[in-house]
């Protein structure tokens, strides 16, 4: 393999994590337009350049979140999907929240599976962080499998935990610490 430790901050066999940049926004609302009918009602990343301006920018200007884009190294860094850690709180929690989403193009091949892997590194490694959480609709049994995969453990039930779709929509609460 090649040498693109100077492109990705993380890389496995399959996928690298680089974080969002302004350039990336053609790609990335293009993939999120073609992939509207995997992602509903679960998900709704920005289909417009305005829209992803502002969301890379959250991500990338503020210390309590940090996104990466899942990049596929086989297919020249084409833009697979993503994971974000949202609501960093340090101190004694050092905690996140996960948000993630594979595009259609590269669903189902576990490129995201491989991915939070290396999230999940880097969370317990240079984030410091000591908790990961994942908050998923009941209904959305592709997210529950993927956590599942990674180790995490069902811990709960909340119900109208997020406004989602323009409704309160109930929760399962998923985590992870480093000591697992």
């Amino acid at each position: 393999m090649s040498d693109d430790s100077a492109v990705y901050l993380a890389s496995g066999p399959r996928v690298g994590l680089r974080p969002f940049s302004p350039g990336d926004a053609e790609e990335f609302t293009a993939r999120a337009r073609e992939s509207r009918e995997l992602h509903r009602p679960w998900l709704f990343p920005p289909c417009t350049t305005e829209a992803y301006a502002a969301y890379a920018g959250a991500l990338t200007g503020d210390p309590a979140r940090a996104g990466f884009l899942v990049c596929e190294r086989a297919d020249g860094g084409a833009i697979a999907g993503f994971v974000n850690i949202n609501n960093i709180v340090r101190g004694a929690f050092r905690s996140g929240a996960l948000g993630y989403g594979a595009f259609a193009h590269a669903a189902g091949r576990g490129l995201l599976t491989e991915a939070l892997g290396l999230v999940m590194d880097r969370a317990f490694g240079p984030l410091e962080l000591h908790r990961l959480e994942a908050n998923i609709q009941p209904g959305n049994a592709a997210s529950r499998a993927l956590v599942r995969r990674a180790g995490f453990r069902l811990e709960g039930f909340s119900p109208a935990m997020l406004h989602i779709d323009g409704a309160w929509r109930d929760h399962e609460r998923w985590a992870i610490t480093a000591s697992d």
